[in-house]
């Protein structure tokens, strides 16, 4: 894949993520794909079916505001996205901070594999420490 197009696919993957659209989400990932938010209580997670119930619990734990882009670094079938992530952490869950809630801006970490012009590996790697010490 040329960065234009994996460019095309993940930002479309992150305007799903933003709109909470699981099923726009799902379209972007290969069936046998793999996903990993590290430090995670889900863990690593692999096919459509089984990503499709961390969205649905993503989607009511966290509500954005905004996503900055800071860096973007290109492979031949990869490519690692840094983000700035502003929003509201409904419940922590996601994040392994059951019960926590505010609003927060963190870093995030993103390494894609492609495959057939599809997302086959997501792993997200998102600064607990900085969200840890922004919610009550």
């Amino acid at each position: 894949m040329d960065r234009a197009e994996m460019d095309r696919i993940i930002n479309e993957h992150f305007v799903y993520e933003a709109t909470d659209d699981i099923d726009g989400v799902l379209a972007t990932l290969t069936d046998d794909v793999t996903h990993h938010v590290v430090g995670s209580p889900w863990g690593e997670i692999s096919g459509k079916q089984t990503v499709k119930p961390f969205y649905e619990a993503l989607f009511k734990d966290l509500t954005g505001e905004g996503v900055e882009p800071v860096a973007r670094w290109y492979g031949d079938d990869h490519l690692i996205d840094e983000t700035l992530w502003t929003g509201h952490i409904n419940d922590g869950r996601v994040f392994g901070l059951e019960g926590k809630s505010g609003h927060v801006t963190f870093r995030l970490l993103h390494v894609f594999e492609f495959r057939d012009g599809l997302i086959r590996v997501e792993k997200v790697w998102s600064d607990i420490a900085s969200i840890a010490g922004q919610v009550e």
